[in-house]
């Protein structure tokens, strides 16, 4: 038989069913295993009680994620994902890419609970053998080349100082964020971090920027 334009076969639409609800499930995994990572941290959250907040029996979660290392791996990458929704990394000007980074920590006063599980696995990751051990030490030098590369560009564009050391800077931006952000984590009722993060953006532009060229 054929199947016209708009039609659907009923084995479509079981499978087009059975992927939504394999999205959700996966959703519900994850953001179990965010909380159980918050609260315990990795090496010590059992993915057996990652199931069952999940509402569902280990073999069902390991369906969908086979080890714990997969688990792990998959939480990073979609904090990284989310996180990179707010701010446009592909922006040309290195002062609105900074400006951008304000924009990211808006959006972490929001999700407390990803971001300290975040910062919580970043800290494990130092330990040896560590299964993120790799991604997080990549994750640092991929960020780290990108602020730098902003900066250059507005050195060849004559908007920063062509004296600026921008790895250097670039490393101290993330140690900044990274140091407020846990201050923040520690108590977020009385810590502005996003008012932090900006006064200290806003004082690093001021002195980067470039003096307008002298006119005769």
């Amino acid at each position: 038989m054929t199947v016209g334009p708009g039609t659907e076969t009923q084995g479509e639409g079981i499978r087009r069913r059975n992927s939504a609800k394999g999205a959700s499930r996966r959703e519900a995994i994850l953001a179990a295993a965010m909380h159980r990572f918050s609260k315990e941290g990795y090496q010590s959250a059992a993915i057996a009680d990652v199931a069952k907040d999940a509402g569902l029996s280990l073999p069902g979660l390991l369906h969908h994620f086979p080890t714990k290392v997969d688990l792990l791996l998959a939480i990073l990458d979609k904090r990284d994902l989310e996180s990179s929704a707010a701010i446009d990394k592909d922006q040309a000007n290195w002062h609105a890419f900074l400006l951008g980074l304000i924009q990211v920590a808006k959006y972490n006063t929001g999700i407390p609970e990803v971001v300290r599980a975040f910062a919580i696995l970043n800290a494990e990751s130092l330990t040896q053998n560590h299964p993120a051990k790799v991604w997080f030490g990549n994750r640092a030098q991929q960020l780290q080349a990108n602020i730098a590369a902003k900066l250059e560009d507005g050195v060849l564009r004559g908007e920063v100082k062509r004296d600026v050391d921008c790895p250097a800077i670039a490393a101290e931006v993330i140690a900044m964020m990274d140091g407020l952000q846990m201050l923040w984590l520690r108590d977020p009722t009385s810590f502005d971090m996003v008012g932090a993060i900006a006064g200290y953006i806003e004082r690093l532009i001021q002195d980067l920027q470039a003096s307008p060229p002298i006119r005769a």
